[in-house]
């Protein structure tokens, strides 16, 4: 998205998460969820005071930008969910997240270590190409799936509890989400749930999307992203 959208005459940067994309931190370093969601938390306060960014986030990246707003409520003019967890309020983050994984289908290929023995829950994830391939790229070209197959890295199962959101700082961000609706990684009937629990100002939707859209239906989401930006 990040060359459709400069194309535009946007100003845009894609923050890698700790341990994730390219920053050279392994996950083994990363321990808690403030570790995992510090760069966007430094980008947002290296920017002159008087900018804002529109706020973007994908899937599991939705609790960094919703932290992010709580901190940082005065640099956002509007965040944006694609097909991400967005707690409020009145949803915590722990029972979002707690949801999603109550109703999780079959695991396939994906491989999970156990740091505190085989009977606790797993510590680390990292999808199988088959899982990939069925549940997040089902729709988008064969190219981005095999990328995102030598590229894909383990993330870990973090305590969100420490996401705190209140309505005076969190709750003055607007926000906007954008629904997908061929999605099994958040399935549609999920992301209506996170819907009813914490309505956002504006919903919008990328018909005949995968869960990411980026790859599946790029011009789509390219367009909403700058209606939304024009607005905001």
């Amino acid at each position: 998205m990040l060359p459709l959208l400069a194309s535009a005459g946007h100003n845009v940067t894609a923050i890698d998460l700790a341990a994730s994309g390219i920053d050279p931190q392994q996950i083994d370093a990363v321990r808690t969820f403030s570790q995992y969601s510090q760069p966007l938390r430094d980008y947002l306060a290296s920017l002159p005071p008087a900018e804002k960014v529109v706020l973007v986030a994908h899937s599991f990246g939705g609790l960094a930008a919703a932290q992010a707003m709580e901190i940082f409520p005065g640099r956002i003019s509007v965040a944006v969910f694609i097909a991400a967890f967005m707690p409020g309020p009145s949803y915590s983050a722990s029972t979002l997240f707690q949801e999603y994984l109550n109703q999780e289908g079959p695991q396939l290929d994906n491989r999970f270590t156990y740091e505190n023995g085989p009977s606790n829950p797993p510590t680390t994830l990292t999808f199988g190409p088959n899982y990939l391939l069925r549940n997040l790229y089902n729709l988008s070209p064969i190219q981005d799936w095999a990328l995102a197959t030598t590229l894909v890295r383990p993330t870990r199962f973090f305590d969100v509890k420490e996401i705190v959101l209140t309505q005076s700082n969190y709750g003055s961000v607007k926000r906007v989400f954008i629904a997908t609706d061929v999605d099994f990684d958040v399935p549609r009937q999920f992301q209506e749930r996170i819907i009813s629990q914490t309505p956002p100002d504006e919903l919008h939707q990328i018909l005949g999307s995968d869960h990411v859209p980026m790859a599946s239906r790029p011009l789509q989401l390219q367009n909403c992203l700058l209606a939304i930006g024009g607005r905001y």
